[in-house]
C-alpha cells in the first residue's frame, strides 16, 4: 500500500502556484516560478553585492550618515536574495528530505524580517534627510556615530520580534512561503495579526516617508521661492552674483528628487501587495496568482530600492566606474577627463 501510494504521488504533477500553466510535464517542474524566482534571485544578489563592494572601496561614501542605512540596506536585500534559493531548490526537486511546514514557517519568516529591515531604513534615511535639511546647525549633535549603531541595532531586534509570534500560530507573516504547498494550503493569515503588522510596521514607515519626504519637497519650494524674491529684489548685482544666487537652492532640488524615487519606486512595488494583503486576510478576496505576482513584485523591491538611491549618487557613481575600470578601462578614461581642469595659457615664469 505504502509503495504504490508512492508512486501515485510521484506520478502526480507538483503543486504550483500559477497552476497548469507554468507546469512542464518533461521537465516535472513548474517553469514560469523557477525562471521567475531565479532571475529575481540573481538580480538582488548581484545588484547588492556590487553596492556593498562599492561602499567598501569608495571611502568618501562613510562620511555620509545616510550610507550606514544604505548599507544596512543592502546586506538585508543580500540575505532575501540568497534566501530565495529556497524555494528555488525545492521547486528543483532538491529539498525533499526537508520538513516541509518547518521549512516554509522559517523561510516566511527570515523573508518577512529582512524585508521589515529595508522598509524600516527607508524610513530612517528619510528621518536623517529631514533632520539635516531642518536643523543643519544641530545635525551634528542630534545625529551621532553612536547613535546610528544603536538604531540599526534597534531596526534588526524590531523586525525579528514583530514577526515572532506567527511562530506560535498567530497568523501569517505574509505569502513568501506559498511556494509551499503547506503553506498555501494550511498556513492561513488572521485579520487580527495582520492589523498588528500593518499598524506597527507598515503604517509607520509610510506615515514617516509621507511626512519627512513632504516637508522636504515644502522646504524646497520655499527655498525656490525666496531665491527668486531675492534675485528680483538684488537685480542690480553683478551676474556672477546670480549665478551663485541661483544655485543656491539646487542641491535640495537634487536631493528632494531622489527620494521622490525611492519613494515612488518603493510604493509601486508595495502597494499591491499590502493591499492583497489586507484584502486576503479579511476574507474578501483570494487568488493563488495574484499571491504569488503580488509577493514577488514586493520582493523585486530589494534590487531596485538600494541601486536608485546609490546611483544617483555622483561618489558611488565614482566608485563603481573605479570598481569595473579593470573591465571597462574607457570608463576611468572618461572620469578622469571630466575631472580634468581646463588647459591654462602658459605665462613666463618670473
Amino acid at each position: 500500500m505504502n509503495s504504490s501510494s508512492d508512486v501515485n504521488q510521484s506520478g502526480s504533477p507538483p503543486f504550483c502556484l500559477l497552476g497548469a500553466v507554468g507546469y512542464s510535464h518533461r521537465l516535472d517542474t513548474c517553469v514560469l516560478e523557477v525562471v521567475v524566482i531565479l532571475f529575481l534571485t540573481v538580480l538582488i544578489i548581484a545588484g547588492n553585492l556590487v553596492v556593498i563592494f562599492v561602499f567598501h572601496c569608495a571611502p568618501l561614501l562613510h562620511h555620509h550618515t545616510t550610507s550606514h542605512f544604505i548599507q544596512t540596506m543592502a546586506y538585508a536585500d543580500l540575505l532575501v536574495g540568497v534566501s530565495c534559493l529556497v524555494p528555488s531548490l525545492s521547486l528543483l526537486h532538491y529539498l525533499r528530505g526537508l520538513n516541509e511546514e518547518l521549512t516554509c514557517k522559517v523561510f516566511g519568516y527570515m523573508v518577512s524580517v529582512l524585508k521589515s529591515v529595508s522598509m524600516a531604513s527607508l524610513a530612517c534615511i528619510s528621518v536623517d534627510r529631514y533632520i539635516a535639511i531642518t536643523r543643519p546647525l544641530s545635525y551634528a549633535t542630534l545625529v551621532t556615530p553612536c547613535r546610528l549603531r544603536v538604531c540599526i541595532v534597534l531596526i534588526w531586534v524590531y523586525s525579528a520580534l514583530i514577526f515572532l509570534p506567527s511562530f506560535f500560530g498567530w497568523g501569517k507573516p505574509g505569502y513568501h512561503g506559498d511556494i509551499f504547498q503547506w503553506c498555501a494550503d494550511s498556513w492561513k493569515t488572521n485579520p487580527g495579526f495582520s492589523t498588528f503588522i500593518v499598524g506597527l510596521l507598515y503604517a509607520p514607515a509610510a506615515l514617516t516617508v509621507c511626512f519627512t519626504y513632504g516637508s522636504i519637497f515644502r522646504i524646497c519650494r520655499q527655498h525656490t521661492r525666496e531665491i527668486t524674491q531675492r534675485h528680483a529684489r538684488f537685480s542690480s548685482q553683478t551676474e556672477g552674483d546670480k549665478g551663485d544666487q541661483r544655485c543656491e537652492g539646487c542641491p535640495d532640488k537634487r536631493y528632494a528628487m531622489v527620494l521622490f524615487r525611492i519613494t515612488s519606486v518603493f510604493y509601486v512595488l508595495w502597494m499591491p501587495y499590502i493591499l492583497y494583503f489586507l484584502l486576503e486576510s479579511a476574507g474578501l478576496y483570494h487568488h493563488k496568482v495574484a499571491s504569488f505576482l503580488t509577493t514577488w513584485l514586493a520582493i523585486s523591491n530589494s534590487f531596485c530600492n538600494c541601486l536608485i538611491y546609490s546611483l544617483s549618487n555622483s561618489v558611488f557613481r565614482k566608485g563603481l566606474c573605479r570598481l569595473f575600470s579593470p573591465l571597462f578601462p574607457s570608463c576611468l578614461g572618461c572620469m578622469d577627463a571630466k575631472k580634468a581642469p581646463a588647459p591654462v595659457s602658459p605665462r613666463p615664469d618670473p
